[in-house]
């Protein structure tokens, strides 16, 4: 059970209209959303940051956006976001191998060094203490320039955000979500843990 209901979609109007951004993500509004709209403030000022980070500026594409905060999510254990990102990964175009091996993305020939790299640090950064060091450092910048490593760390502190919220929500995870959990984590023993 969450710790507080999310509210109908029709609620605010004007959270109604930011959040159909959420509908080529992920193909829904998330509850996360709707619980946030409890302060509609809230909501909003979440789903402008939210477009601006995970706009497209170039070589940090889409898909490495939320390859990216699948590998954030899984440092901290929140099966929520987790399942949303690799969903959102897989509506933006990841490879078909990359999603199917995610967890090696290590060793695993269909990453690249530079998505390595970034995949690396997005661990480095989500990690307490913070691990981001020299080593990950040098390489980010064999690379990636700084506004690229600008909007990683965008989408790593986002997802922070969405760790933290959810997992102490304990947000409804979505029939969707859930869907591309199994499919792509499951066999690494993903559920839905809290978020039924």
């Amino acid at each position: 059970m969450p710790l507080v209901q999310p509210l109908s979609p029709d609620t605010n109007p004007d959270v109604k209209k930011l959040a159909e951004f959420f509908n080529e993500t992920l193909g829904f509004c998330p509850n996360s959303v709707l619980t946030m709209q409890i302060r509609p403030e809230i909501a909003r000022s979440f789903i402008n940051m939210n477009m601006a980070v995970m706009a497209n500026h170039g070589r940090v594409t889409s898909a490495l956006k939320r390859m990216i905060a699948w590998v954030s999510s899984n440092a901290t254990g929140c099966r929520y976001c987790q399942a949303h990102a690799i969903r959102a990964a897989e509506r933006y175009g990841a490879e078909q191998e990359q999603l199917d091996n995610i967890w090696e993305y290590k060793s695993h020939p269909s990453f690249s060094d530079a998505e390595r790299a970034a995949l690396d640090f997005s661990l480095a950064a989500s990690v307490i203490p913070n691990a981001v060091d020299n080593e990950i450092k040098t390489e980010l910048h064999k690379h990636w320039d700084e506004g690229e490593i600008v909007e990683m760390l965008g989408v790593i502190s986002l997802f922070g955000y969405l760790n933290r919220w959810n997992d102490s929500m304990g947000t409804s995870i979505e029939e969707g979500a859930v869907e591309s959990g199994n499919k792509y984590l499951g066999k690494h023993g993903w559920n839905k843990g809290k978020h039924i």
